[in-house]
């Protein structure tokens, strides 16, 4: 990455942490003792135990290097490598016990000296007053658990020794004649260990030249990284005029690049080595009074992000990819990996940067940084405007979804509905105002049906897809058309469900399809069901039971169509405990308040269900055929 910056393996290879020749690592005299209980201890191995494929990202370790000597004192992350050296002891790797030690603590450094026989047939040759007692009980609950592994599954430790060789720790190295009394003040007074967000930052940095085009790169990237609120809110009042006017309400962005390149040169740029500093512990953030802001009809707001800050920037990666052009060296391989792995996100640069490619050419580090953090800048306005949040008003502790753009008046944030209109079109008449933002709440549905249909961060490719749209500005200026892109997006796997023409899924059907049928439903009829709000609704119930439990009507078998989609709702789990056995006229009967605040399909269902005809017989099939037929025409329209 940099200078500053080393990747190691925490097993095997030269460039293992404790297989390193000459290299030591000391923990200085300011830094705590080892403290990690039993829960930190085995959430590591277990972190490593369970992870599959690729690398595994453990932390960082952040040092100060002699170079004369090849010691490193670590400033942070000492718990993590003493717990580190505790487990390759127990699963009997050979390495030098000398290659950890602590300043001016004989207990701790004779501990670790002899921590091969702490617990063997030789621990009465040992002198227990020269025992550190809490790094003999870390090492009694590294064996302790590692044995119970190897019991319940033969090969256990071998296993573990393979899966180590794949996790990767950062040694992150501060720069020269740094001041580690205030630099450890600082890190112990944030409390934060870095992350892997924090790591590519640095690395990014570094490949910059400019000392003020790096300063406005981390002005940007913390900016950004703060996924509450919105983005302008989180640079200081001379930043926002630069970036988003005086207004502060659109980005400029026809005078991002020229800002850029004013910023070749600075008279204020701060000193190197501090500015490395800096891009290690994080600048500080750029925010304004009253940062949550108010609704234009002046309630208190605050938004919460749908996704994280690792995970949006690797939207933004593809987004990026995909804008620039960016193609494989070699044909037919893929820049990016399907699923989206926050654990994975500092390999997913790189891997772009190593492997791609731009008109023949390959990727310049520099161009690659500047670049991208215009991307980033661009893709976080339009991210927050027109993409879901949750917003909560005054002390709504529920929230409900949120589609609004930032208004700014007096330096002050409020916040009114986006609009979705087509350049050149004005909401100058009250009628064409109306038409305008009546296009918002189609374009909020369809993408809580989207949000509550996919709910794992890691597969939410919907976001991906809508932000490549909107980063066109030629789309941007077509907003109307923002409904069918997102609408395309959720038919594609109902359309693979439809073409499939078997609806005897059960359990399995997809969750997409039951939440996509009911925007169809709602956008039939939106008065109708003007409550009706996108949950997370992720249990799939039968209306007529598999299992009834009560005689009192016939069992009805897979083959015969318990498991069709006509007898299928969607529910939130704690109403499918309530749901159980019951018949269709028991549970319309008994739960019939759950049953008007739940999925439309569900409620169409129990207004079907009647006890003068029979709901195995007759009714269900005609329910599957009224909502295929609808899910049917919707695909087709587009």
């Amino acid at each position: 990455m940099n200078e500053f910056i080393t990747e190691l393996t925490i097993l095997g290879g030269r460039s293992a942490v404790f297989s390193e020749r000459n290299i030591r690592y000391v923990i200085p005299l300011y830094q705590r003792a080892f403290a990690w209980k039993e829960e930190e201890i085995t959430q590591l191995i277990e972190d490593v135990k369970d992870f599959e494929g690729g690398h595994y990202y453990l932390g960082s370790l952040i040092v100060y290097k002699n170079n004369y000597e090849k010691i490193y004192e670590v400033i942070d992350g000492q718990q993590r490598l003493t717990a580190l050296f505790l487990l390759l002891n127990s699963l009997e790797v050979p390495f030098s016990r000398d290659i950890l030690t602590f300043k001016c603590r004989e207990k701790s450094n004779y501990t670790l000296r002899n921590i091969d026989n702490l617990f063997s047939n030789m621990s009465d040759m040992i002198d227990d007053e020269r025992i550190e007692d809490d790094l003999k009980i870390g090492k009694k609950i590294v064996d302790d658990y590692i044995q119970a592994q190897e019991a319940a599954k033969r090969g256990f430790k071998t296993a573990l020794r393979r899966k180590l060789k794949n996790v990767i720790l950062y040694r992150i190295e501060v720069p020269p004649h740094t001041d580690l009394n205030r630099y450890f003040e600082i890190m112990n007074t944030r409390g934060e260990q870095l992350e892997q967000h924090d790591i590519l930052k640095a690395a990014l940095m570094s490949a910059i030249k400019s000392d003020a085009q790096k300063e406005l790169f981390a002005k940007i990237w913390d900016a950004s990284r703060d996924m509450t609120g919105y983005l302008q809110m989180h640079f200081d009042t001379n930043k926002r005029r630069e970036l988003f006017g005086g207004g502060g309400e659109r980005l400029n962005w026809g005078n991002i690049d020229e800002i850029f390149k004013n910023k070749k040169t600075g008279k204020n740029a701060v000193n190197d080595d501090e500015k490395t500093i800096k891009e290690i512990i994080r600048l500080p953030r750029f925010v304004t009074d009253g940062a949550d802001g108010e609704t234009d009809d002046n309630k208190r707001v605050r938004f919460e992000s749908i996704i994280s800050f690792p995970f949006f920037l690797l939207h933004t990666l593809r987004v990026f990819v995909s804008s620039e052009r960016i193609e494989h060296k070699t044909p037919g391989n893929a820049l990016v990996t399907e699923l989206l792995d926050d654990k994975k996100l500092v390999d997913a640069f790189i891997t772009v940067i190593e492997n791609g490619m731009v008109n023949g050419k390959r990727i310049n580090k520099e161009w690659f940084a500047v670049d991208f953090i215009k991307c980033l800048l661009k893709s976080r306005y339009l991210f927050d405007k027109y993409i879901i949040k949750r917003e909560f008003v005054n002390d709504d502790s529920d929230g409900e979804w949120s589609l609004k753009s930032l208004k700014m008046s007096n330096e002050k944030a409020y916040y009114a509905n986006t609009y979705f209109r087509n350049y050149r079109e004005r909401d100058n008449t009250d009628a064409r105002s109306k038409a305008i933002d009546s296009r918002n709440k189609p374009n909020l549905m369809l993408q809580a049906c989207l949000r509550v249909s996919y709910t794992s961060p890691k597969v939410m490719h919907w976001i991906t897809e809508l932000l490549k749209w909107l980063y066109n500005d030629g789309n941007v200026e077509r907003l109307s058309e923002y409904e069918w892109e997102i609408e395309k997006i959720a038919q594609e796997p109902v359309n693979a469900y439809l073409q499939k023409a078997v609806y005897s899924m059960g359990t399995n059907t997809p969750h997409i399809v039951f939440n996509y049928l009911d925007y169809l439903l709602w956008k039939d009829a939106q008065r109708k069901y003007s409550d009706f709000v996108f949950e997370f609704r992720n249990s799939v119930e039968h209306w007529y039971p598999r299992q009834p439990s009560k005689d009192t009507f016939d069992l009805w078998l897979h083959d015969d169509g318990v498991d069709d989609f006509g007898n299928l709702c969607i529910i939130q789990r704690n109403v499918n405990s309530k749901f159980s056995n019951l018949s269709p006229e028991a549970k319309k009967t008994t739960y019939g308040k759950s049953i008007a605040k739940g999925s439309l399909k569900l409620r169409k269902m129990a207004d079907l269900t009647d006890a003068n005809q029979s709901w195995k017989d007759s009714l269900c099939k005609k329910h599957e055929n009224e909502m295929i037929e609808r899910l049917r025409a919707a695909c087709d329209s587009l």
